[in-house]
């Protein structure tokens, strides 16, 4: 074994290759290439061509529309059935509790959680891609639908509002605020899955990428902290009116403070115990993940726990504790939401749609890398679209992936969507046999359920720690996205967050790294001079590069950075130029002036012929003008133009410059204006600037913006940087033989 080993370093040591062939530039390449030949379709026959439809487009279009047609015939009964009913039991146990719990966060009575468990998830099913995510209520989603239902429905107002008719006629309510924010939430449902709906059939899944990890991550975090800080009153059991908007989570908290000494002394003991329950749950279940067949449905097991000691002992009456209270037996009839709704909450509606498919889409990926498959992003969108404008109708509010039911749906055997569905027949029995059971059960229980699921989400507090040491411009995200949430509220932090996020990607290719590259010896390899002591440059030449394409932001530090790295600014050159000349025709033009004043002044003192004679004489003489005679000024005036800028113009050493465009991916208007600019500078203090590496798409976009012409052709474009040196190395040569030789 060691003998391989130790055989096959030595082939990677003496591996070599050697490749003879021709300098290449574009012009050479381009003209022993063919072209293949294409015939670009125009407008009508694009339009005629995807509106023609055939039997298999239509099966195909039906199998992505409706993905169960596609796996359900092909189920391998055996070997999945059993892994996905135990799975569908796991995650059903703690839909239940999870539903009941959210719906507090969402502002609206604990029933409509449990809607919202049922119809979405059942309606995944059959629209769905994602083989392991567990659809239905979310901590982050359902705060956010809170914060819209408070805004537009606060405590303050019972009696004055708009018509929610919908809603009253099918549900009694002695609270009318609850039913108005019903609406809200149920309008905010709809509204938010016909967006998701129609950025899926408008193929716009890529809006998730404006989503990065360390901004969905802080995200998550701020909402983490205003999900704990809503729940405080309900642990605590006190009266306290619920906040929405900037500076929330401050007022929420200082309510809580200000009434601290109304603690329902029963409801915190209850809440206590039920969050230690959970954690030592949790714990077991982490460390005993392998040995045990299922994770323990703690959740659950204290709701009943809750619900029988909050039974037995009367905890409503006797301490005052609240519970859920009425859970209407059995579904209802489906209700359209207000529509008059839709102006003030448009604005939310659009954050939840992209937030709820960004939180769904990531996890989908994840378990999809895990196992082996793909999930389509527009499809998903189209699915979730579905499972909240159809589920809104029958009174749930929005929805995405939970990432607890997910993880333990997964883990539990899970194989396909029939897991999920499975888990949503769960709910089902309970909202139309035994929902009246967890009546009795006290809010406390569904506090504690909600505060201990957020511990992963509070563990991303440690990642500060880790983008400091890998990347401080996503530590920044992550901050930002997280302290904008947190103040602002979620809506207008996460916006803050997304343009913060822009302007990122803005600075870094606004100030890229700039380098100078020389040459490994022996190689056609080129690295940066300053990081490694093996590479070299060439006398005469630089080649300069920068990690970014070239367009209007970072024109002008391209520019400055090129003259900075290389040494040569053509300005300053050219401006010296021009001063050595003027002080030269300044020294000529006072030689002949003090010339002429000599033999003025001798012809007119002048009285004799010897006098004459000795004008004669000390005209043709030589005068000292400056320390230098006037017949060297003379001299001076007559040098040739090329030994007048050897002998006092400024010179630089450098005779070629080579542009790595490597890194480039496009380049406008403006770039090309610099580029051509550069060129035309360096030209004229007799620098030669040439292009390596620039790549096709690259090569078509400087042919639309009609850089080439006369001065500028492709001759000066090369396949490579070695090429490029060798062709710098060529001209230099000969131009130095040719000068040897006159």
């Amino acid at each position: 074994m060691e003998h391989a080993q130790e055989h096959e370093a030595c082939l990677e040591q003496t591996q070599r290759y050697c490749v003879e062939r021709p300098i290449y530039n574009q012009e050479l390449l381009q003209g022993q290439l063919h072209r293949r030949e294409r015939t670009p379709q125009t407008l009508r026959q694009k339009i005629a061509h995807s509106c023609r439809c055939s039997s298999k487009k239509a099966k195909s279009h039906l199998y992505s529309f409706l993905p169960i047609l596609k796996w359900l015939p092909r189920y391998p009964v055996k070997e999945y059935l059993l892994g996905d009913i135990i799975s569908g039991i796991s995650t059903g146990v703690m839909q239940l509790p999870q539903g009941l719990a959210y719906a507090l966060l969402a502002a609206v009575p604990p029933v409509f959680g449990l809607y919202s468990s049922f119809y979405p998830v059942f309606l995944y099913t059959f629209f769905g891609t994602s083989k392991h995510i567990s659809i239905g209520t979310f901590a982050v989603i359902s705060m956010m639908v809170g914060g819209v239902a408070v805004r537009q429905v606060p405590d303050e107002i019972i009696s004055v509002g708009y018509n929610s008719t919908n809603v009253t006629d099918s549900f009694e309510y002695d609270n009318p605020r609850d039913a108005r924010r019903v609406q809200v939430a149920v309008t905010l449902a709809f509204l938010s899955g016909i967006i998701q709906l129609c950025l899926g059939l408008l193929r716009f899944g890529f809006v998730a990428i404006y989503l990065t990890e360390p901004l969905v991550r802080g995200f998550t975090t701020a909402a983490a902290v205003h999900v704990f800080t809503s729940q405080l009153k309900y642990l605590l059991g006190i009266k306290t009116n619920r906040y929405s908007g900037p500076l929330s989570v401050v007022y929420s908290i200082a309510a809580v403070l200000s009434k601290i000494t109304t603690t329902n002394i029963a409801a915190l003991i209850v809440g206590l115990t039920c969050i230690v329950l959970l954690l030592i749950g949790k714990e077991i279940n982490l460390r005993f993940k392998k040995q045990l067949p299922v994770p323990i449905p703690m959740e659950i097991i204290v709701v009943i726990i809750g619900t029988g000691v909050s039974a037995g002992m009367n905890l409503s009456e006797s301490y005052s504790v609240d519970v859920v209270g009425s859970i209407p037996q059995g579904l209802r009839a489906p209700a359209v939401p207000e529509i008059q709704l839709i102006p003030a909450i448009f604005v939310d509606a659009i954050a939840i749609a992209i937030v709820g498919f960004s939180m769904a889409v990531s996890m989908a990926k994840i378990f999809a890398l895990k196992h082996g498959y793909t999930i389509d992003g527009n499809q998903e969108l189209i699915a979730l679209g579905i499972c909240n404008s159809v589920g809104s109708f029958f009174q749930s509010f929005s929805i995405t992936c939970s990432m607890s039911r997910s993880l333990v749906q997964e883990s539990t055997g899970g194989k396909t969507q029939i897991a999920g569905a499975l888990s949503s027949v769960m709910v089902l029995l309970v909202i139309v046999a035994i929902g009246y059971l967890f009546e009795p059960l006290p809010q406390t229980v569904l506090a504690a359920i909600v505060m201990v699921n957020l511990k992963g989400m509070f563990k991303q507090f440690g990642d500060i720690a880790h983008f400091w040491r890998t990347s401080k411009i996503e530590l920044a995200i992550w901050v930002v996205a997280f302290v904008a949430s947190l103040l602002l509220g979620l809506d207008y932090g996460l916006l803050t967050a997304v343009a913060f996020a822009v302007i990122t990607v803005i600075y870094r290719t606004q100030s890229p790294q700039y380098r100078i590259l020389g040459r490994i010896p022996d190689t056609d390899i080129y690295c940066d001079v300053e990081e490694y002591e093996e590479v070299k440059e060439y006398p005469g030449i630089k080649i300069f590069q920068a990690n970014a394409s070239l367009y209007f932001a970072n024109s002008e530090s391209y520019t400055s950075a090129l003259k900075k790295k290389t040494g040569v600014d053509p300005c300053a050159i050219l401006a010296a130029r021009r001063k050595a000349q003027k002080r030269h025709a300044r020294e000529i033009k006072a030689a002949n002036q003090l010339r002429k004043k000599a033999v003025l002044k001798l012809v007119n003192s002048s009285t004799n012929d010897v006098e004459a004679s000795v004008k004669h004489e000390i005209a043709n003489d030589e005068l000292p003008v400056n320390g230098k005679f006037a017949s060297a000024d003379a001299s001076a005036q007559d040098m040739s133009p090329d030994e007048h800028e050897h002998f006092v113009e400024p010179k630089t050493n450098i005779h070629s410059l080579i542009l790595d465009f490597t890194p480039v991916n496009f380049v406008d208007s403006v770039g090309a204006k610099t580029l051509k600019s550069i060129m035309k500078e360096y030209k004229e203090v007799g620098v030669c600037v040439y292009i390596a590496s620039c790549s096709g798409p690259v090569m078509n976009e400087l042919t639309r913006l009609n850089f080439f012409d006369n001065t500028v052709t492709r001759e000066l474009l090369f396949h490579s940087i070695h090429d490029a040196v060798l062709a710098c190395q060529g001209k230099d040569g000969s131009a130095s033989q040719t000068d040897f030789d006159l």
